[in-house]
């Protein structure tokens, strides 16, 4: 059997003794052997180097005298526990000899031998890990304050739109942000922006590259905010795609700034009606369609016969009121595809598109809509009338209109010669009489 002092394959115990005080002695970690009185009765080279006393100092001391943590009461509860547990891994601080607190991470170890009981401390220096977790931290701490003392909108989601977090300006939303974690981002987007914003997060999550848009936002209680958002991906230490965080802000009366804004550029503010100038652009987007399908369509140039007298005998009140009763009777008299606007004045202008390919049919089919404007418009009006503010009574009022239409195809003539046109065909209604229709003359 051998010598029972040699183990480990033949290699003699004193020698493995020399290799293991060789290896604990020079060890990069710190090593201590305590005795359960919390002397120090072994401190390697290490432990030494890092606590800045020498090893005869280091054998004078007790644990309560490098571990702040640990006075004399709380050894003696720690050693009843390790005797229990055998081993126990803590992070506390071990002081410098200059005071210099080091924050370590401590693995003890009971160990018993030969009626000799130590607890065997193996103690890592976690300094730069501690730094690192107070630079987490204080990144956390600016990014909560950040995202709850701003209005704009801060979610983080996952890497499918799922809510991991929702800053307190979402409560304005949805009254409580409690119960959105872990929901659906995209639900509560309208249905018609829901796939583009979709696609957008999508590659943001592929390429890294954020992406601004502005889609509409379905409220619980069915309301409709306009949002504007960007998107930015967070990766892992690795370099993997970890996180999404997107920051909206609510754009709805900036939207509705610029609706009315466009609305006063190209709505006429008194009937609504499309003015002169979106009247034109329709007429020339007309006038490309019609080049495809080889359909006629028809101006009308509507202009009413005694206007004037009612303004001069009941006040600019019942002027107004007459011409919103009159864009009224128009739209009424055309099907939803074709165009009335307000050209000026008591002007009005009626836009037919996709007639008939034949002229004499487009013709006839422009007549009958131009003959059925001329009869509602000549039915009495029952207008109110105004003193200082206030309705005084109400009057009847009879309005004809002359109109004249022109027929076009294709390109055969630009927007305004088509407006000549129709123009001169009204005043031709006017001269026989008023209250007629009349085409320009090349379609009679």
């Amino acid at each position: 059997m051998g010598d029972e002092r040699t183990i480990h394959r033949g290699i003699p115990l004193e020698l493995q003794l020399k290799f293991t005080q060789f290896a604990m002695d020079n060890a990069s970690i710190e090593i201590c052997w305590i005795g359960h009185d919390a002397r120090i009765y072994y401190a390697n080279n290490f432990a030494c180097s890092l606590l800045g006393y020498s090893r005869h100092e280091m054998l004078k001391l007790s644990i309560p005298d490098i571990d702040p943590n640990y006075p004399i009461e709380r050894w003696n509860e720690h050693w009843q526990s390790l005797k229990h547990h055998n081993t126990q891994t803590f992070e506390s601080l071990h002081r410098r000899k200059d005071g210099v607190l080091i924050p370590v991470e401590v693995t003890a170890n009971y160990v018993c031998s030969d009626g000799y009981e130590f607890s065997v401390g193996f103690a890592k220096d976690i300094t730069e890990r501690k730094q690192a977790e107070g630079s987490l931290h204080e990144k956390e701490e600016f990014f909560r304050m950040i995202s709850e003392n701003v209005d704009d909108f801060i979610a983080v989601l996952d890497l499918e739109g799922r809510r991991l977090y929702n800053n307190p300006s979402y409560a304005g939303l949805f009254g409580g942000i409690e119960a959105l974690k872990g929901t659906d981002s995209f639900s509560e987007i309208h249905p018609d922006d829901r796939e583009r914003i979709r696609q957008l997060f999508r590659k943001t999550v592929l390429t890294g590259v954020g992406h601004r848009a502005e889609f509409r936002f379905v409220l619980p209680n069915g309301s409709v905010r306009y949002m504007e958002s960007s998107g930015a991906l967070i990766r892992s230490s690795h370099g993997d795609p970890l996180r999404v965080i997107v920051i909206s802000r609510d754009i709805t009366e900036r939207k509705q700034t610029e609706i009315l804004i466009r609305d006063l550029a190209f709505h006429d503010p008194l009937t609504k009606l499309p003015n002169r100038r979106l009247l034109r652009d329709r007429l020339e987007q007309m006038m490309a369609m019609s080049a495809r399908s080889g359909l006629h369509n028809a101006l009308m140039f509507i202009d009413l016969d005694n206007f004037k007298p009612l303004n001069d005998g009941h006040g600019h009140d019942a002027g107004d009121m007459l011409l919103i009763g009159v864009a009224a009777r128009l739209r009424s008299c055309v099907r939803e595809m074709d165009t009335v606007a307000r050209f000026g004045g008591d002007e009005f202008m009626v836009l037919l598109n996709d007639l008939d390919e034949d002229k004499d049919e487009s013709a006839g089919k422009a007549a009958a809509i131009a003959e059925k404007i001329r009869t509602v418009l000549a039915e009495p009006y029952q207008l109110p009338v105004f003193r200082e503010g206030k309705v005084e009574g109400t009057i009847e009022h009879r309005c004809t209109a002359s109109i004249g239409v022109a027929l076009f195809i294709d390109h055969d003539s630009n927007a305004e010669e088509i407006i000549r046109r129709a123009d001169g065909a009204m005043y031709q209604a006017k001269e026989a009489g008023r209250n007629q229709v009349k085409f320009h003359r090349s379609t009679q």
